[in-house]
């Protein structure tokens, strides 16, 4: 079937630079101006959020880019409405594309009666009105079935990996890729499959929540350059202690690669203090000014991939391609020398 219009691009509060970026990127690929939708997206004197869009959206393909991070209650509010909206003005379809799924983390049951709010959070969506989901690392895979409606999960590793070929080239020999718990080991083993790395374990006991008793190395990482990979890096706390018991086993380095830097409370200044040599973290969060001064945290982007995504999506092709690192090398080109 052939398309009929052009993707059109709508952006709530939660990430504005990543929003302009990622029609930046679809601008150098249609080779025509990609501009965000005017529109809106305002808070009364009593906090009430208010949308108005100013451009026709009648029978468009409508790509919502909103995370759902801190704050995540207004962000998703901000969603919700900006897609009721669109809904009521007869978009055609309405994706929410959302570099950063909050509540994923509240994704099971660990305790008698506690919710599942990622479940809640995907029956909201869908009632509100959107009609396909576009995320990236989402903390459980099994979110993706949460939703009665398509979802496509991006992944960073190809990302992380073209930056580890670049910015470590001539020395993979080295390194090793660190799992910072058993259940991230898929996570971390798919990275150490694409830079041809080995994988160790960071095995930490708790004794109650939020406080880590004890952590022991599984692996041997004397004389390695770790790479701690994850998902979420929220205080850092852990992430900063595995740093240190990688060193004590006799790690030359440590650096990590985190998809999502949540970074709240005293995380940037634990990172800081740290003896990671490096943070990289994506820009699915926009970043606090503190966070942008730390001189060992470092930002990835992910507009050239979501660019891709969304003209993907638009255009019927398909999203799983950008799966692979050769796939990201074009796309990413300017960002990543390949001499």
């Amino acid at each position: 079937m052939p398309v009929m219009t052009e993707p059109k691009l709508i952006a709530g509060n939660a990430n504005t630079p990543l929003a302009h970026a990622i029609a930046r990127r679809m601008s150098m690929h249609r080779g025509m101006s990609v501009n965000l939708v005017d529109a809106r997206v305002e808070r009364f004197n009593d906090q009430e959020i208010f949308v108005e869009v100013y451009e026709n959206v009648r029978g468009e393909d409508m790509y919502i880019i909103q995370p759902t991070s801190n704050p995540a209650n207004d962000n998703l509010m901000e969603l919700l409405i900006m897609t009721d909206a669109l809904k009521r003005s007869s978009a055609d379809r309405i994706t929410a594309v959302i570099p950063y799924f909050g509540y994923a983390r509240q994704d099971r049951r660990a305790k008698a009666r506690t919710p599942i709010s990622a479940k809640l959070v995907a029956n909201l969506l869908t009632e509100a009105g959107v009609d396909r989901v576009l995320t990236l690392d989402l903390h459980a895979a099994q979110i993706q079935g949460f939703f009665d409606i398509p979802v496509d999960n991006l992944y960073a590793s190809p990302v992380f990996a073209l930056d580890i070929l670049h910015n470590f080239k001539g020395q993979l020999d080295d390194v090793m890729v660190i799992s910072p718990d058993v259940g991230g080991v898929a996570r971390a083993r798919e990275l150490a499959k694409r830079i041809g790395a080995p994988l160790a374990i960071v095995d930490k006991r708790r004794e109650k929540a939020g406080e880590v008793a004890g952590m022991t190395v599984i692996g041997d990482v004397t004389g390695k350059k770790c790479f701690i990979v994850d998902d979420i890096c929220d205080t850092a706390g852990t992430l900063c202690k595995a740093a240190e018991v990688l060193m004590e086993a006799g790690a030359t380095e440590v650096h990590a690669y985190i998809t999502h830097g949540v970074l709240s409370g005293p995380a940037v200044e634990r990172v800081r203090n740290s003896v990671m040599k490096s943070l990289v973290i994506t820009d699915s969060i926009q970043a606090t000014p503190a966070t942008l001064a730390c001189p060992n945290i470092r930002i990835v982007p992910t507009a050239p991939m979501f660019a891709q995504a969304i003209l993907n999506t638009w255009s019927g092709t398909s999203v799983s391609s950008l799966f692979e690192t050769d796939t990201l090398v074009p796309i990413y080109e300017g960002f990543y020398s390949q001499s």
